[in-house]
């Protein structure tokens, strides 16, 4: 019973174990040096970048405007606007995404999180297409019957011209 009373900790009515003394160390140091920047981008429906080494640079629109981040940037939280998001590979390669609206993370160890609502390739996109969308949500806003209606209207119409002036065409 004495060796049971040592092992035990009343708290609250119950005996609980303690915790063990041994400790446990890393065996090897973490992947993420700080001295690269590591790109994690998704959407609710497809991972763009999974931690990817290969970013030398990305370019992501927020609501305080255009945001170049670079390995070692200041750590930011910040809130996605509807534009173009470029990323720079190291290759030389850069691959450029209309985003809608989503969330930035950029944390001291150089890794970036961008969790976009819909992210769709530039190369994707059509400005035709677009303008006819955004003539038909015109015509949808005019007969809107209540106040949810023309709000929807006006935010799909901002999206669209995000899109057009993102390929360039207005």
């Amino acid at each position: 019973m004495e060796l049971a009373r040592r092992l035990c900790v009343m708290r609250l009515g119950r005996c609980v174990r303690p915790l063990p003394t041994r400790r446990w160390y890393a065996t090897e140091a973490a992947a993420v040096s700080g001295n690269e920047l590591v790109l994690t981008f998704s959407t609710p429906s497809e991972l763009h970048y999974n931690r990817s080494l290969e970013v030398q640079q990305v370019d992501v629109p927020t609501t305080d405007g255009i945001v170049g981040i670079l390995a070692k940037h200041v750590p930011v939280i910040g809130v996605l606007a509807p534009g173009l998001m470029t990323v720079h590979e190291k290759g030389g390669a850069n691959k450029q995404f209309f985003v809608s609206s989503g969330s930035l993370a950029v944390n001291e160890d150089s890794t970036v999180q961008v969790l976009a609502e819909e992210a769709v390739p530039v190369e994707q996109l059509d400005a035709d297409e677009t303008r006819k969308a955004m003539d038909e949500i015109r015509q949808g806003l005019a007969s809107a019957a209540d106040e949810k209606a023309k709000t929807e209207a006006e935010i799909q119409i901002g999206l669209c011209e995000a899109v057009l002036v993102a390929l360039g065409s207005k």
